[in-house]
């Protein structure tokens, strides 16, 4: 069975995309007009009620506060280029995320106008929804998103008002380790799909508290580690290390993100890039 592969810049064994999510400061709340809190809680306490949980908004909260500049540090500090996958809001409420990314010189992608599910969006809402998104993006860091990733789930009217709205690439794919086309969607008007990962996100020690930072960054490791040995046997792949500031932002988590930072900065032949910049090299390598 062939294997996907796709040639890098500069003949490198392999590309490596870090995403930082930011997601607080525009997470559930009734305070902005949601019918409950935020349901995605480190404790695992999700409240129905119409209250305000406000153990886990301080929660949110700590992620731009304290795990922000903590991330910040360690990306300079290892010269390492990130895509921030960032939801519009949130860059409105703490402008400080969004001069940080701008200073860095890092990629804004559009994590939504704000971190809600789209799904029960008809085509109006969730092209209003987009175009939001873009416009306050764009006043925040200085520039517009070119891609794209949804909070899980999406309408199937999402990838073409994508294309219509500009985009040139769209995260909400899982299906492999190297990009491709979608030429179906629009005919004439292809879009990049440049797949995400789930299974290296630091979310993991959210969704399964039994998984350790020394256990994330054991497995985060060893999928570096193999998609290397695939690079060096003539299939090179991308991987892609999804991170939050709430999350790998805390003092007992942010070591490891520095031990898989010094792994692969001490590794040759390893290509580390915005996910725009690998959704470019596809159209340089295979033109759509």
């Amino acid at each position: 069975m062939r294997e996907e592969r796709i040639d890098w810049p500069n003949g490198a064994r392999i590309a490596l995309s870090i995403v930082v999510n930011v997601e607080e400061g525009s997470e559930a709340s009734i305070l902005r007009g949601d019918r409950g809190p935020e349901p995605v809680d480190e404790l695992g306490i999700h409240v129905k009620a119409p209250i305000r949980n406000y153990g886990n908004e301080s929660n949110y909260l700590y992620g731009i506060k304290a795990g922000a500049p903590r991330i910040a540090a360690l990306l300079q500090r290892y010269g390492v280029k990130a895509s921030w996958t960032v939801a519009a809001m949130s860059l409105e409420n703490h402008p400080e995320i969004a001069r940080t990314i701008a200073e860095l010189g890092h990629e804004p992608v559009s994590h939504g106008w704000r971190w809600v599910h789209q799904f029960k969006m008809d085509e109006e809402q969730e092209r209003a929804f987009i175009r939001k998104a873009v416009a306050s993006i764009e006043s925040t860091v200085g520039v517009r998103p070119y891609g794209w990733l949804s909070r899980y789930l999406h309408t199937d009217n999402t990838r073409r008002l994508l294309i219509e709205e500009g985009f040139t690439y769209h995260m909400d794919d899982y299906s492999g380790d190297v990009p491709f086309w979608d030429r179906d969607t629009v005919p004439g008007r292809p879009i990049a799909i440049v797949p995400y990962q789930l299974d290296t996100n630091d979310m993991k020690m959210w969704t399964d508290p039994a998984m350790t930072p020394t256990q994330w960054l054991e497995y985060a490791r060893n999928s570096f580690d193999q998609l290397v040995r695939e690079g060096d046997a003539g299939n090179p792949k991308m991987m892609s290390l999804g991170l939050h500031l709430r999350i790998i932002g805390r003092p007992g988590r942010i070591w490891a993100l520095e031990e898989f930072l010094r792994h692969v900065t001490a590794c040759k032949g390893v290509w580390i890039a915005t996910r725009r910049e690998i959704a470019e090299h596809l159209a340089r390598v295979e033109p759509a």
